[in-house]
């Protein structure tokens, strides 16, 4: 399968090229996302894409955006390639991994919701004994399921650096105490309807990172939902609390890194070839598992 890097579209003015996502211009109302097949890791863009992630990450979104529709609205307007305007109508490089989407104003928070131990939730957790200056049980595990789902805000860093976990007055502080605290009940709603249905497909959702922006005053869900990228996804038939799990996501990735002397910082280590062909197979999997739908 071929991949994608970067893209250009002629006489189309790129607003941001993230870690993964190129943003373009779509008029005075919208944008156009572009999915590359980029792959990040402990905020550093390692040299290597993936095949077929992009793709996943784009229709793993949709599906999600539109499960979700009945608890918030969404900022997506089509995903049809002949429907977007110029000058990116019926371009097939945007076919499956691009969205047209309305135009908001992002909150400067990440909203992270943890139903399990992990990562740097585990790691502050072991530190504090709490995870964003919420108290827990101090006899967890690494990889436990938590009592219920917290919400546990981070900052929003830019490309190279490194969120920081933050606690609910510093984010509202942030966005406002009334807005952060409808934010924190709309996360935890969606979470806990995304969870339900990927236990139901034999995946555990550990945890996850939402965005929201505003548009006219209205809270709206917005950039990715739900994905490998931005969520730990886990095996329900291979969970084992007590340390670190087998994953669908990009942890696999991170757990090669971890192996290697490197610093994490850029610029990032190429990848083997096995490595990149299964983490590829491992974002098809996750796809193909939570939607039932064959990948093509």
């Amino acid at each position: 399968m071929d991949t994608l890097k970067n893209i250009e579209v002629p006489s189309g003015k790129k607003l941001a090229s993230g870690k993964v996502r190129e943003i373009f211009a779509a008029g005075q109302e919208h944008l156009l996302i572009v999915t590359t097949d980029r792959i990040s890791a402990f905020d550093v863009i390692l040299p290597d894409p993936i095949p077929a992630k992009g793709h996943v990450l784009n229709l793993l979104s949709l599906f999600w955006f539109e499960k979700g529709s009945s608890i918030i609205k969404n900022h997506v307007v089509t995903f049809d390639v002949n429907a977007y305007p110029e000058p990116f109508k019926g371009d097939t490089r945007l076919h499956g991994r691009s969205m047209l989407v309305k135009k908001t104003r992002p909150l400067p928070v990440e909203c992270i919701v943890r139903g399990y131990l992990s990562g740097s939730g585990w790691k502050e957790f072991l530190n504090l004994g709490s995870v964003s200056g919420i108290t827990l049980p101090a006899t967890l595990k690494e990889s436990d399921r938590l009592p219920e789902p917290i919400f546990t805000p981070s900052t929003k860093a830019e490309i190279g650096e490194h969120d920081l976990n933050i606690d609910m007055k510093t984010a509202g502080d942030l966005v406002g105490q009334d807005l952060i605290e409808k934010v924190k009940n709309v996360s935890l709603s969606i979470y806990s309807m995304a969870a339900a249905h990927a236990l139901e497909k034999g995946i555990i959702i550990a945890d996850t990172k939402f965005e929201f922006g505003l548009m006219d005053g209205e809270l709206i869900w917005i950039d990715e939902a739900l994905t490998p990228d931005s969520s730990r996804f886990w095996p329900l038939n291979a969970y084992k609390p007590g340390g670190a799990q087998p994953s669908f996501d990009k942890q696999f990735v991170r757990d090669y890194l971890e192996m290697l002397e490197w610093n994490k910082t850029a610029p990032g280590p190429n990848l083997p070839q096995d490595i990149i062909q299964k983490t590829s197979q491992k974002y098809i999997a996750a796809y193909e598992q939570l939607t039932g739908k064959k990948f093509v």
